[in-house]
C-alpha cells in the first residue's frame, strides 16, 4: 500500500510541474494550474511560526506584458523576523545537481524577495539561498534545528518589482551560487549529507512571486 500511496502522491506532484524528462531534469510551472489554489504534493510549513502560516497560491501576473500563472507567497499573517515561510515538497529527493527558481519581489516592511531550499529534511532543516532586495545581498545559509548560519554573502543590487533567477549547484559539500547568469558565492559545509526534499522560502512578511523552478538530478 505504501509504494501505491507514493506512485498516486509522485503522479500527482508531475502532473502539476508541467514534467519535463530530461536526463533527470523536472521543471515545474503554474500555466495550467488554478488561480488561487495550490498545486497538489506540496506543503506550506514555517520554520519558527509565530501566529497563522502566510497564504501561498497561484495567482494571475504579467510578465514582459504578457498574462501567465506564478506562485505567489501572497500574505504574511506576522512580520516576526525569524519566521521563515516555507512551501516545499519532499517527492523530489535532491541530493547534488542543480536547483534553480525565478522571483519577484512584490513587497515586505520587515523582509522581501526570498530563494529556493533543498537536501529539506524537514521545516526545521534545510539549506536556503535568497535574493533580498531591501538589504541589498545575496545569501546562502543552512537551516538546523531552526538556528539560520550565513554560509556566503555578498552586496548586490536586487531591484523589487522585478524578476530575478537564483541558481544553485550542490555536489557533495561544495555550494555555488549564481544570481541572474553570475557566480557570486561559493561555499563548503557539510551539515547535510544526504538527499532531501527542495522547496520556496521566504521570510516575516515578504510577499513574493515564484516561477519557472528547474531541479536537475546529477547524483547516483
Amino acid at each position: 500500500m505504501r509504494k501505491v500511496f507514493k506512485a498516486i502522491v509522485t503522479f500527482a506532484v508531475l502532473v502539476f510541474a508541467s514534467y519535463v524528462d530530461a536526463g533527470q531534469e523536472l521543471v515545474w510551472n503554474f500555466d495550467k494550474e488554478a488561480v488561487g489554489k495550490l498545486p497538489a504534493g506540496w506543503k506550506v510549513e514555517a520554520t519558527n511560526p509565530r501566529g497563522p502560516l502566510a497564504t501561498w497560491e497561484v495567482v494571475s501576473a504579467l510578465d514582459d506584458g504578457k498574462k501567465t500563472k506564478v506562485l505567489g507567497m501572497t500574505k504574511a499573517n506576522h512580520d516576526f523576523s525569524e519566521t521563515f515561510n516555507l512551501f516545499w515538497t519532499d517527492s523530489v529527493k535532491f541530493k547534488d545537481g542543480k536547483i534553480e527558481v525565478r522571483f519577484k519581489a512584490i513587497k515586505g516592511a520587515e523582509d522581501q524577495g526570498g530563494g529556493p531550499m533543498w537536501r529539506v529534511k524537514d521545516k526545521d532543516n534545510y539549506y536556503v539561498a535568497r535574493g533580498n532586495p531591501l538589504e541589498g545581498n545575496f545569501r546562502v545559509y543552512y537551516v538546523k534545528n531552526g538556528n539560520r548560519k550565513t554560509l556566503g554573502s555578498t552586496s548586490v543590487n536586487i531591484p523589487a518589482q522585478k524578476w530575478h533567477t537564483i541558481r544553485i549547484i550542490h555536489n557533495g559539500n561544495h555550494i555555488e551560487g549564481y544570481l541572474n547568469g553570475k557566480k557570486y558565492l561559493d561555499s563548503k559545509d557539510s551539515t547535510f549529507q544526504d538527499a532531501g526534499g527542495v522547496g520556496l522560502w521566504t521570510k516575516a512578511d515578504a510577499v513574493t512571486h515564484f516561477d519557472g523552478i528547474r531541479v536537475t538530478l546529477t547524483d547516483k
